[in-house]
C-alpha cells in the first residue's frame, strides 16, 4: 500500500511538472494602473493555479510594453492595452505575426463623457440630454461667480483639456452661460464631484471611465443627440488647430488583451481564457471603488473579485481548469 502511494504521489507531481514544463515561464505586464493590474493578477492566478505555469508580473505601461512586445517578444501579455494610443504600431505587430489579439479586457471600451449626478436625472429625466442641461443651465452654479453656470473641463496640460473643450465650443455652452472651471488636477475634478455628491447638489463636467471616482457616485453620461461622428472626433475635436468644431459624443477607447504572436501559437487553451475575459465598466468601476476604499493592490483586489465572482469567472474556463483554480482561490 505504502509503495502504491508513493507511486502515486510521484505520478501525480510529475503530471504537475510536465504541465507547467508544457506552460513554461509566462510574462505579464503590471500596467501602472489599478484595473490593469487587477486583470493582470487575475491571468496570473488562473495561469498559475488553472495551467501550471510560471506566471510573473513585471512592470509595464502602454508605450514601452507595446514597444517590448513587438521588438523584444515580452512580456508575453499586456492584460490591459488601450491599443489608439499606438493604433498603427499594433496593427502592423499583428499583421507581421509578432503580436496578437486575444480579446476585449474592457468590453464597453474605454469611456469618456459629460457627467450629471443620477440625483438630478432621477429628479429631471430631460438632463440625461444636452438639451436638458442648456435649458437647466442656471442650476450649476459657478463656484466663484454665481452669475454664470459651471463646466468643470479637463485638467490643464492633460489630452482631454483639447477634446472637452472643443466639444463645450461645439455645444455652445458659452451661450448658454456656461464656462470652464479648471480643477487643476485630477484629484481637483474628483473632488469637485465628491464635493457635490455629498451636498446633493447640482454637477456638470467631463470624466471617463473606467474610475474608481464612477463606481462611488453614480453619474449619467449626457447624450448630446450627435451619435458619434468619428471623422469629427479625430479630425478636429482631439487638435488644438480645430475652428469649426461640431458635436460628437465621444468614440470608446480600443482595450484589449494583447500578447505576443509566439505566445498566441503556443497557447491556444490561455488564448481561449483570455478572449473570454472581459468586463463591462459598471462592474470595473465598482471594483475600482472597493480597491480605493480599501487600499488593496492588484493581487488582494484580484483575489476579492474571484472569490466573491466565480459564477463570472468560472465561465471563462473549462470546468476541470475552473475546479482547479477555485480550490486554489478558495483557499487564499
Amino acid at each position: 500500500m505504502k509503495r502504491l502511494l508513493i507511486a502515486a504521489l510521484v505520478v501525480t507531481g510529475s503530471a504537475i511538472s510536465a504541465q507547467a514544463a508544457d506552460c513554461g515561464s509566462v510574462k505579464i505586464a503590471d500596467m501602472n494602473w489599478n484595473s490593469a493590474t487587477l486583470i493582470g493578477n487575475i491571468d496570473r492566478i488562473v495561469l498559475e493555479h488553472g495551467f501550471g505555469c510560471e506566471a510573473e508580473m513585471v512592470p509595464g505601461d502602454t508605450m514601452p510594453t507595446g514597444a517590448s512586445m513587438t521588438e523584444k517578444g515580452e512580456p508575453d501579455i499586456a492584460p490591459e492595452f488601450w491599443s489608439n494610443s499606438m493604433r498603427e504600431a499594433i496593427d502592423k505587430g499583428v499583421a507581421e505575426g509578432r503580436l496578437a489579439i486575444a480579446g476585449k479586457s474592457l468590453s464597453d471600451g474605454g469611456e469618456e463623457g459629460f457627467w450629471v449626478p443620477d440625483y438630478m436625472v432621477e429628479k429631471d429625466p430631460s438632463l440625461a440630454t444636452i438639451e436638458g442641461v442648456i435649458k437647466n443651465a442656471k442650476l450649476f452654479t459657478h463656484p466663484e461667480d454665481p452669475e454664470k453656470s459651471a463646466f468643470y473641463g479637463c485638467p490643464a496640460g492633460w489630452n482631454c483639456q483639447i477634446s472637452s473643450g472643443n466639444l463645450f465650443r461645439a455645444l455652445k455652452l458659452a451661450d448658454a452661460g456656461f464656462e470652464i472651471v479648471d480643477p487643476g488636477s485630477g484629484a481637483g475634478l474628483s473632488g469637485a464631484i465628491a464635493k457635490a455628491y455629498e451636498r446633493k447638489e447640482a454637477w456638470f463636467g467631463y470624466y471617463w471611465a473606467p474610475t474608481a471616482v464612477l463606481g462611488k457616485y453614480k453619474m449619467t453620461k449626457v447624450d448630446f443627440g450627435s451619435g458619434i461622428d468619428e471623422d469629427m472626433f479625430k479630425g478636429c475635436i482631439t487638435q488644438e488647430d480645430c475652428m469649426d468644431p461640431k458635436p460628437t459624443m465621444y468614440p470608446p477607447s480600443l482595450v484589449q488583451v494583447v500578447t505576443t504572436g509566439e505566445f498566441a501559437k503556443s497557447h491556444p487553451e490561455i488564448m481561449d481564457f483570455l478572449g473570454k475575459l472581459s468586463f463591462k465598466n459598471a462592474q470595473m468601476n465598482e471594483l475600482l471603488a472597493w480597491m480605493e476604499d480599501n487600499q488593496a493592490d492588484g493581487e488582494i483586489a484580484a483575489i476579492y473579485y474571484m472569490q466573491n465572482n466565480a459564477d463570472q469567472w468560472t465561465k471563462w474556463l473549462p470546468e476541470d481548469i475552473a475546479a482547479k483554480v477555485k480550490t486554489a482561490v478558495d483557499a487564499m
